[in-house]
Order: structure tokens, then C-alpha cells, then sequence
């Protein structure tokens, strides 16, 4: 009973911060309907994974008819709000003209939807209608490409408004309103005031043409992508998380973390790594861990905002953390022609380096405050633990093994979420019945929603770049505009004696800045695959022009994307957390943010030294790995010290200003800046090992 009641809460708290969640209450009867509905979708996609997916404008048209059939009843025009509960408008003004509860006209947009999804496949060869005083004759696909006829035009209009549709009501307005102002790029491109964006700009029936015929647009690689892999992984973490994966995942962080210096924290932090493993959803994490341990951190006695910040920081975190990532490493893969290993390979440092930063802040913290690990007896037995729940890992190492094997993403998913569900009905000590499986089916169809209607609208920006070139152009402006930015502060830099900066780097230096806000600006609360997707197409092509390794350009774009996840003002999982520990949401959201500094600052590293990507060898020697690598981290190390004011003492103003100084220095990939960061540091850690010791003495050996 209580891990129903803990479940429950979880799934409560997901629905109030996770906005691909807040779905309407159905009437009972199509509450069921709509249940069924959703494990028949979720069963094609799991055969479609093991035995081979229909062409491709078949298997994405059912995809996307089938969220709109479950979004368009499942998610009102207006959200209510959380305290009235109130209907949506349109939904009081068509009380009347309801079925099941759910308003006619959203019945309505469902079936065009399904329509619209699935003409293309219907037309693909073509079809005539002979019937008494109507004879109408559409052409096969390839024939009509270029020149749409007027029922490509209906329902390629259609599709384009449903779903900017889906996305608003799955994820909001931000997406949507991106995704109009491309649109009004595409068509308004002659009449622009701007002369390097002007481009001679295409008529609606063109736009359609490159929008709604596969290829490009919404049928593209964007939505393929998401249907054929994204969503095979959605549903194995969800089903794996269920059948005792999540369970074993928080144990074994209890045993690895739990006994040191600030336990509980440490124990966040470790536990989301895991779980970002198999999660796809930060907010997800957040609540799923962050449930059981912010309330211990607080117990412990960390700051509420701190607590929540930390569970909000180490679950972005899963994101970027290998083998999934969010799924990103799929999508990467795809757009570089990478195998999906090198992918996971280039990941592992990056990520290393950003829970390096969570668990040195996490550190410096307790010791600040004196606050202890577990107490041993309440720590899990590390026999006891893997006795019971060993099963539990299966899935994951099957998942892995076929991954790593040479098989496709798909049909790796196919073959965990296969063994997820037999360990789930055999395993003694955590048995699921077939009521949760399907419960846990459902879920991860919910969670499957707003990335589906994300990667479909994404889909509609990818076709207006590659229609007008707008990627290039925007490529010119950032260098031109960090070209002359770069020239009066190189010349104010050449008033010191050491050249710090040449114009060239200087000039790279202010474009990745440039890009890296833009992508944290345009990442805020989209899923971590839609905005891969759409930064990969907007910003990363900036950085080719820069001359970044193509790895490197998609990994950067990838990483301040996801950063958006816990930066203020719009920071989701961060107000999860606040939710759960009764704090600030901004002020828990600059905690995450603080918190998150490894992950900030590393992609700057290996855009300048790819030698921490490992996988490019025209750039990789062990020296300069080993060196690039360790001097970062000890970088992150010093700056989570100068962040936290604690290191073996506390620190005061003028060492934390200098230890934040060593500590940029040492991240930066440098042999130069190391040696003056050593220059800096040395002097400090003597005084701090000098302080140290005296506090022993005076407290008879004893370090509070």
C-alpha cells in the first residue's frame, strides 16, 4: 500500500509540473476506450520495433493519428487552473454539444487529424473516385511532387495547423509561436527589413509541398526519428522503471553515496544518473527520485532551495548522460552517419565532468554545514540488495548488449522492453501484475505525446531552413557579429603585456557565447528531443562555419539546450523540486543553475580541445586527453569550492575571487592557463591545510 500511495503522489506531482501531464478528466467510459487505445498503440509501435516498421510515410502517418486522436481528447483547449478546475471557455460554451465529456469540435480535430495523417499514404499511388457526377483522379505521389493539387493543399494545411495545435496544448504556447515566426519567414522573405535574411520567399502551395510531402517538414527525419526510436525507448524506461529498475537504481546509489559526507544529497545526485540511464523526461526524474530524497536532505539538514536544486541539477543531468540521453544520442547518430558507440563514447566525459561538478558542491556544502552521511544502519546491504533485485537489471544489460552488438536502436528497445516484461511477471520479488503493466504502458503512451506533437512541429522548422537557407544566414550573422565585437576588446586586451586572446580565438570565443544563449533561450521547456532537433537545424550549422568538428557542434548544441532545463525564469524541473521541497521555485531554479556548472563550462572544452570527445583521432593522444581532461575536472572541483565558500575552512571573499580565477583557468583547455592557475592555487591550499590542521589542534583532533 504505500509504495501505491508513493506512486500515486509521484504521478501527481508529474501531472502538476510536467505540462505534457495536465490532460482533462475524461467520462469513465472514455477514460477505458481511450486506455484500450493506448496499449493498442503502444503494442504496434513494440511490433513494429521487433518485426520491422510499414514504409515510412505509412508508420509516421499512424503515428501521428494516433496522437491526435489522444491528444485532442485528452488535452483541453485551455488548461484549467489548479485551483478552480475549472472547464476550458470553448469547453463552457459547448456544454451542450459534448460527447463523453470531450467538446465536439475537439471530436473534430481528431478525425482531421487522423485524415490529414493519413492521405499521404493513401494517395501515395494514387486513386480515382468514379461515382454518378463525380469523377476525381489524384495523381501517384512522385507525380504530384512540386505541383500539389488541391486535396494536398486541404489537408497539408490542416496537418500544419494541428500541429502547432498539439504542440501548444501538449507543451504550451513557446514552441508554437518559434515555429509561426519561421513560417512567416518562409512567406514573408522579399519583404524583409534585414537584406541577409531577405530570400525571394515561396507561395503557400510550394510551402505546403516541401512542409507536407515526405522528406522534409513534418514526414521528415524529425518525426521518423521520434516514432521509430524515441518512442520504443520512452516505453522501456517507463516499463523497466516499473518492474524494479527505478527501486534497484536508488539502493545501490544508497550504498555508493549514502555513508559520506552530506548522504542524502550525494545519494540524489547518484540515484538521477542512474535513472537518466532510462529516463527521457528530466521532470520525470526529478519527481521519481527527487520524492524520496529531498525530503532526507532536508531532514539532514540542507536548505530547502538547496535540496531541491540539487535534485533538479543531477536529473538534467540524465539528459546527457549515456547510453539514451534523453534519446539525443539516436538523433545524433542519425544526422552525423555516426555509429550510435561512438556517440555514447564522446558522451562519457562531458557527462563525468557535470556530476562531478553536482557532487563537489554537494560536498563542499555539507562540510560548510556539518552535516553527516547515514548512519550505517540504515544503509541497504549491498548482498541483500543485489540478491532480490539482480533480476531487475536484466533489461538494461540486454538493452545495452544488442545496442552494442551492431543491431539497430529499434530493435534493441524491442528486446528490453521484451525482457522488462518477463523479468516484471517472473521476478519473485517484485512481480507486476498485468493490471501495472498496462498501467505502465499508459504512462509512458503520456509521456510519448508531447514529444511526438514536438517532433512533428520541430519538423515544420527543419523544412522552412532547408527551403530558404535561413541556417547559413544566421551562420554569417553570428561570425560577422562576434567579428566585430571581437575587435575593440582585442585592442583594449592589447594594453596588457601578455596577449591573452588572439583575434581569431577571441572572435570564436564570442560566437559560441552568442550561440550558446540563443540555444538555452530556445531550448526552455521543450523535451530534450525536439530541441536537439531543432538547435541541430538553427544553431549548429554557426558552428560548422566556425570550423567545430561536426561531433563537437551537435554535442554543444545538445548540452545549452538541455541547460535551459534549470535556468531561470523557465527551469521545469527545478520547480518540481521547489514543489516537493516547499521552496522558492527561482531561488531553487539558481541553485540548480549554480549547481549545474560542469555542465555550463564543458562543452566550452571540448569545442576547443575535441580531444575530450575521444572518437575523433585526428585530434585524440592519450597526453592531451589526459591532460584535458584532469585538468577540468579539478577545475570544477575549485570552482564548486569558490562557489561554496568551503573547502578544508571556509573561504574568504579575496580566495573565493581567486580559486573562481584558478579554477576558469584550469577548465580552460590550456597548459599556459594551468600553470598560472598552480601559480594561484598552490599559496591557498597551503593556507587551507595550515588552517586545517591548527582547528584540529585547538578541538583536540577532532574536525567539525
Amino acid at each position: 500500500m504505500a509504495d501505491a500511495k508513493l506512486d500515486a503522489d509521484i504521478e501527481e506531482l508529474e501531472k502538476k509540473y510536467d505540462t505534457a501531464l495536465q490532460m482533462r478528466d475524461l467520462a469513465p467510459g472514455l477514460a477505458r476506450i481511450l486506455f484500450a487505445f493506448s496499449i493498442l498503440f503502444a503494442g504496434y509501435h513494440y511490433y513494429t520495433a521487433g518485426f520491422g516498421t510499414p514504409a515510412d510515410y505509412w508508420h509516421m502517418g499512424i503515428h501521428l493519428a494516433g496522437l491526435s486522436i489522444l491528444i485532442f481528447t485528452g488535452f483541453p483547449l485551455v488548461k484549467p487552473t489548479p485551483d478552480t478546475k475549472a472547464q476550458s471557455p470553448l469547453d463552457k460554451i459547448n456544454n451542450g454539444f459534448q460527447l463523453a465529456g470531450v467538446p465536439l469540435l475537439d471530436w473534430l480535430l481528431a478525425l482531421l487529424g487522423v485524415l490529414s495523417a493519413l492521405y499521404i499514404g493513401f494517395s501515395w499511388n494514387g486513386f480515382e473516385i468514379n461515382l454518378p457526377g463525380l469523377h476525381y483522379r489524384v495523381l501517384e505521389q512522385s507525380l504530384r511532387q512540386g505541383e500539389p493539387n488541391v486535396t494536398d493543399l486541404f489537408f497539408g494545411t490542416i496537418l500544419v495547423l494541428l500541429v502547432l495545435e498539439m504542440a501548444r496544448r501538449t507543451l504550451g504556447p513557446v514552441l508554437p509561436a518559434i515555429i509561426l515566426i519561421f513560417i512567416a519567414y518562409a512567406l514573408f522573405g522579399p519583404w524583409l527589413p534585414v537584406p541577409i535574411l531577405k530570400h525571394p520567399g515561396v507561395d503557400w502551395a510550394q510551402f505546403i509541398n516541401n512542409i507536407y510531402f515526405p522528406s522534409e517538414g513534418i514526414f521528415g527525419v524529425t518525426l521518423w526519428v521520434v516514432s521509430t526510436i524515441v518512442f520504443y525507448f520512452v516505453l522501456f524506461g517507463v516499463v523497466a522503471q516499473k518492474m524494479g529498475l527505478g527501486q534497484l537504481f536508488i539502493d545501490n546509489a544508497m550504498i555508493l553515496a549514502g555513508r559520506y559526507t552530506g548522504g542524502p544529497a550525494k545519494v540524489s545526485v547518484v540515484s538521477s544518473a542512474f535513472f537518466g540511464t532510462i529516463s527521457g523526461s528530466s521532470i520525470a526524474n526529478t519527481v521519481s527520485t527527487g520524492s524520496l530524497t529531498i525530503p532526507n536532505m532536508k531532514r539532514l539538514g540542507y536548505p530547502p532551495h538547496f535540496a531541491g536544486g540539487v535534485e533538479a541539477a543531477a536529473s538534467a543531468g540524465g539528459q546527457i548522460t549515456p547510453p539514451i540521453m534523453g534519446a539525443a544520442a539516436f538523433l545524433m547518430a542519425e544526422f552525423l552517419q555516426m555509429p550510435y558507440t561512438q556517440i555514447v563514447i564522446a558522451a562519457i566525459i562531458p557527462a563525468l565532468m557535470h556530476y562531478i561538478g553536482v557532487l563537489a558542491l554537494v560536498h563542499f556544502e555539507a562540510k560548510r554545514l556539518g552535516l553527516a552521511g547515514y548512519p550505517a544502519e540504515k544503509l541497504p546491504q549491498f548482498a541483500a540488495v543485489w540478491r532480490q533485485g539482480w533480476p531487475a537489471a536484466i533489461p538494461l544489460v540486454v538493452l545495452l548488449a544488442v545496442l552494442f552488438t551492431g543491431f539497430t536502436p529499434n530493435y534493441a528497445a524491442f528486446a528490453g522492453i521484451t525482457s522488462a516484461i518477463l523479468i516484471g511477471f517472473f521476478n519473485p520479488s517484485h512481480r507486476m501484475s498485468l493490471k501495472e503493466l498496462l498501467e505502465a504502458v499508459n504512462l509512458a503512451v503520456k509521456y510519448a505525446l508531447a514529444v511526438g506533437a514536438a517532433g512533428a512541429a520541430v519538423g515544420i522548422v527543419v523544412g522552412v531552413i532547408n527551403t530558404t537557407g535561413l541556417a547559413f544566414r544566421l551562420g554569417f550573422m553570428v561570425t560577422s557579429g562576434a567579428a566585430e565585437l571581437a575587435a575593440p576588446i582585442h585592442a583594449l586586451l592589447g594594453l596588457l603585456p601578455l596577449e591573452i586572446f588572439t583575434s581569431q580565438s577571441l572572435e570564436l570565443f564570442i560566437s559560441l557565447v552568442l550561440i550558446a544563449i540563443a540555444c538555452i533561450l530556445m531550448g526552455a521547456g521543450l523535451p530534450t528531443t525536439a530541441l536537439y532537433i531543432m538547435l541541430a537545424a538553427v544553431a549548429q550549422p554557426a558552428l560548422k562555419a566556425l570550423g567545430v568538428p561536426p561531433l563537437a557542434a551537435h554535442m554543444f548544441v545538445l548540452y545549452y539546450g538541455v541547460i535551459s532545463e534549470i535556468t531561470p525564469p523557465v527551469c521545469a524541473s527545478a520547480y518540481a523540486a521547489a514543489g516537493i521541497a516547499g521552496a522558492n521555485p527561482f531561488r531553487t531554479g539558481v541553485s540548480a543553475f549554480t549547481l549545474g556548472i560542469g555542465k555550463l563550462l564543458v562543452p566550452m572544452v571540448f569545442v576547443y580541445a575535441p580531444v575530450m570527445l575521444i572518437v575523433l583521432p585526428e585530434y585524440f593522444t592519450w597526453t592531451s586527453f589526459l591532460q584535458v581532461s584532469l585538468t577540468c575536472a579539478l577545475g570544477v572541483l575549485v570552482l564548486a569550492a569558490a562557489i561554496s565558500g568551503f573547502y578544508r575552512t571556509p573561504l574568504s571573499k579575496p580566495m573565493r575571487w581567486a580559486a573562481g580565477i584558478a579554477g576558469l583557468l584550469l577548465v580552460a583547455p590550456s597548459s599556459s592557463s594551468d600553470l598560472i592557475a598552480a601559480v594561484i592555487l598552490v599559496p591557498l591550499a597551503v593556507q587551507q591545510y595550515l588552517t586545517s590542521s591548527r582547528k584540529k589542534d585547538n578541538t583536540g583532533g577532532i574536525d567539525h
